[in-house]
């Protein structure tokens, strides 16, 4: 393997017309020396072409310039070449060129195309473009008529300055308007909607908290017309891409960790407002049912009395300070809003939840003040509010764009599916965790079905009753439980390895199919793509950069490839080299999903970062198959069980129902003859 590999430096610095030098006897020596020599020359020739592309960008023939203009385009995704292009100035070139806006649509798609391949990989600072080139920038964001290519690439030069500092955010905001880009959501093109919804996720995630309380009404009614047009997007559009369906889950994100402060805001037993809301606001029908003619002479221990019961009727557990009860955080005041809002906007539903709990005994009464504070946290466990948005995340809730105050709304259906779950379990007070238990898992199955209305949300959840959550759990535990006998405990084992045979060819044909992995910084979601596959004869693996349309490309296409026999290691999460890079950058998500295979004598890495967890446990179970070592994944065990639960049943169908002994029946004493055996060689003669 090591002559090949010197073979092809050799091969490579010949046809560059390099002059081969004496080379010691040692391989590794020797390889050595030829890939400094190559990098050398790839240097150099770097440095020629971008000495050739400076002068044709320069060049007065237009034809030329265009040209130039494209191959830059297509060569700057290379950062030796970025590197030499950028010292002399070549980027400043591209600048001038886009103030001036005297070039046509199609040169300056290739001018922007290329700044922004330069600009990726980090060498020169956003914040020393002037600001003329951001105007410049808006305005082709900001026009009607213009050509698509161009809108596309300005949206996404757009978003990195927004994402690179805090005053290139401020220029950006001002240059180009919401209206605007929201306008955009509405054309037909889908490259232009992603790109589009990539810059306002971008605004709105920079937008710090003094920014959003500056003009809090204004910021939500662009959340609340947005959402009102993505929805018609996902309703519109067959299935939504990846790229789009990240920025509906940011944006989703972002709208509900507006509640985050009130979320950790203990309620002010002192507060004024606080103690209107719960006295006046909460209390008012216990108020407007109870009062008589004689209620202003009452004594002050009287009234302090009175109140007491009031509150006990409403579910508090501290019937003298109430305020109490909403010192916890989370939910602290976020339960007071859901509470008030409840009662204030369906009054009907919430005197008819009050009444009924209080006129049965005390024993099955539901609290409503206690479930109203348990079940605003449930809701903000299972929205994730307070948790920031992952840059991989897709999982997003299409009921969110039905609905201006989702929280609200959710409380508002789940409160009175409390109250019907309560009543159909017949709970006590020690029952109160098991009911929320319950209430939690209708909400979390009712919402993995994607509702995209709240009437339909409302529907699902409360025809998921209590007896179909029983039922569920049930079926499921059926098909997670086994037999604990030791004969089939026994048999398991024997299957193992037949078993785990399967699933190492099941990895590496995995790997032979590929996998296309993104490219992702700390800075920015990045669209570009490249593959990685096995070979067919587990010997060596292929890779190569390739466009975001291309489906299984052949493994000739793909020029980089390892050698198997180099691999000398795997890593994963925060050991891999492009996660210790980006120390204290990356979240868990993206650790999660990080792996990095170290190969040659010099200690190279390959580093990925799988497009979900599925594809990392498919590849790092592969790739340490083909080190001869265990696999680990938490997929693979769950298969192995999932297989070995069907080899089993399959071979006890003929034991159904009947009872498996724990310890093999024992063995009966030899009898004292053996005249009772035929002797088949006297038939044989």
């Amino acid at each position: 393997q090591m002559h090949c590999d010197l073979r092809q430096c050799i091969i490579s610095m010949l046809s560059l017309g390099c002059h081969l030098p004496s080379l010691p006897s040692s391989p590794v020596r020797a390889q050595h020396i030829l890939r400094k020599l190559l990098s050398g020359v790839c240097l150099s020739i770097c440095g020629r072409c971008a000495d050739d592309l400076f002068k044709g960008i320069q060049s007065s023939d237009a034809g030329v310039r265009c040209d130039s203009l494209k191959e830059l385009a297509s060569v700057s995704t290379d950062v030796t070449f970025a590197q030499e292009f950028i010292s002399r100035d070549g980027h400043l070139l591209l600048v001038k060129i886009v103030e001036d806006s005297k070039e046509s649509n199609v040169i300056m798609t290739h001018t922007l195309t290329g700044f922004m391949e330069l600009m990726d990989h980090g060498i020169v600072s956003w914040e020393n473009l002037s600001s003329v080139f951001i105007k410049k920038i808006a305005s082709f964001v900001n026009a009607k008529p213009t050509d698509a290519s161009i809108q596309q690439v300005s949206l996404d030069i757009l978003e990195s300055m927004v994402l690179s500092s805090h005053s290139l955010f401020l220029q950006v905001k001002q240059e180009v308007t919401m209206e605007r880009l929201i306008a955009h959501l509405q054309v037909t093109n889908q490259q232009i909607q992603t790109k589009a919804m990539a810059l306002l996720m971008a605004l709105l995630q920079t937008a710090g908290d003094s920014d959003r309380q500056e003009k809090p009404a204004l910021y939500l009614a662009y959340s609340q017309k947005l959402c009102i047009l993505l929805q018609n997007i996902i309703h519109s559009s067959g299935s939504v891409q990846d790229e789009m369906a990240h920025y509906l889950y940011v944006l989703q994100s972002v709208t509900l960790n507006h509640l985050e402060p009130r979320m950790r805001t203990p309620l002010d037993c002192y507060s004024q407002v606080s103690y209107n809301i719960i006295n006046f606001d909460i209390r008012y029908f216990i108020l407007h049912t109870t009062k008589d003619s004689s209620a202003n002479s009452l004594s002050h221990e009287r009234r302090r009395s009175l109140c007491a019961k009031e509150f006990k009727k409403l579910g508090f557990s501290n019937n003298s300070n109430p305020g109490q009860d909403l010192v916890r955080t989370p939910p602290g005041l976020l339960a007071l809003d859901t509470m008030y809002y409840f009662s204030a906007r369906y009054p009907d539903a919430y005197s008819r939840f009050v009444l009924e709990n209080s006129s049965r005994e005390d024993k099955h009464e539901c609290p409503f003040a206690r479930s109203s504070i348990q079940l605003t946290l449930i809701l903000c466990e299972i929205l994730r509010i307070g948790e920031p948005p992952s840059e991989t995340g897709s999982d997003y809730h299409p009921i969110f764009f039905s609905q201006d105050r989702l929280m609200d709304e959710l409380f508002c259906v789940c409160i009175q599916l409390l109250n019907k779950t309560w009543k159909e379990m017949r709970a006590t007070q020690e029952d109160f965790d098991k009911v929320m238990q319950v209430v939690r898992e209708q909400i979390t199955r009712t919402l993995s079905s994607k509702p995209t209305s709240l009437e339909l949300f409302k529907n699902k959840v409360n025809a998921l009753n209590y007896s179909e959550i029983l039922k569920l759990r049930q079926t499921e535990r059926l098909h997670q439980e086994e037999t604990l006998a030791p004969p089939v405990l026994e048999l398991k084992e024997r299957l193992k390895p037949e078993l785990l045979e399967l699933i190492r060819q099941q990895r590496l044909n995995r790997l032979c199919q590929g996998t296309m992995f993104r490219k992702i910084s700390s800075r920015r979601r990045q669209d570009k793509l490249w593959y990685c596959r096995l070979s067919p004869n587990h010997k060596m693996l292929h890779y190569g950069d390739v466009e975001e349309d291309t489906e299984n490309p052949p493994i000739e296409t793909l020029q980089e490839k390892i050698p198997v026999a180099d691999i000398k290691g795997l890593l994963t999460g925060k050991d891999c080299p492009h996660m210790k890079e980006n120390k204290g950058k990356q979240n868990k998500e993206v650790l999660d999903l990080a792996f990095s295979i170290m190969y040659d004598v010099e200690e190279y890495s390959l580093n990925f970062i799988a497009p979900s967890r599925t594809d990392f446990c498919l590849w790092t179970d592969g790739l340490s198959v083909l080190l001869g070592r265990e696999m680990s994944s938490e997929s693979m065990r769950s298969e192995l069980e999932i297989l070995l639960s069907m080899e089993i049943k399959l071979r006890l169908l003929d034991l159904e129902n009947v009872p498996i002994p724990e310890c093999a029946p024992v063995v009966p004493k030899p009898p004292s003859n053996y005249n009772f055996c035929y002797d088949f060689s006297q038939t044989e003669q």
